[in-house]
């Protein structure tokens, strides 16, 4: 007789692929979406603008409700949707639209403590303008997608979800 296991919903982001895929609890591949990480490549320590690698959950869902092109600040909206005249107003800023999924290490050492910790870096998984190329390193050491593909992943996930980064 065979047994049916469940296993909880996971991400996984590729660096190398540029690609982020969300597993479903049958174990399969659930959806896949391209993204663009850290332009200084992977990395732990606080400062280095990487993306920091291993295991991770989504620790904060942000931004439910919002509408797309919402622009974050300190992960508060700040009332403005991102357009390009917007863009050009201010040039240089590090736009975080959309949605935030903020992450949390869970390696002691590694992305987990003083000068290594991921939430304490502010790594997010965050809506960009869709002006940005995906599949290009190119962040902060965040994980960037396109507005779209942020909203329709913060719908399928919650809290708590694993996140691993390699």
């Amino acid at each position: 007789m065979s047994q049916d296991i469940a296993v909880a919903p996971r991400i996984h982001i590729s660096l190398e692929h540029q690609r982020l895929t969300l597993i479903g609890r049958d174990g399969g591949v659930e959806i896949e979406y391209p993204v663009s990480t850290g332009l200084n490549g992977p990395g732990e320590r606080d400062g280095s603008g990487c993306t920091p690698r291993g295991e991770h959950f989504i620790r904060a869902l942000i931004g439910a409700d919002q509408p797309l092109r919402t622009v974050f600040r300190g992960r508060r909206p700040t009332g403005e949707i991102y357009s390009p005249e917007l863009a050009q107003q201010h040039p240089g800023r590090d736009w975080i639209l959309s949605r935030i999924l903020w992450l949390c290490g869970r390696e002691s050492g590694k992305n987990r403590g003083p000068g290594v910790d991921t939430f304490r870096r502010f790594i997010y998984i965050h809506g960009t303008p869709d002006t940005e190329p995906m599949g290009v390193p190119l962040s902060h050491g965040c994980v960037r997608m396109r507005n779209d593909d942020i909203v329709d992943l913060f719908g399928r996930v919650q809290a708590g979800i694993a996140v691993f980064i390699d």
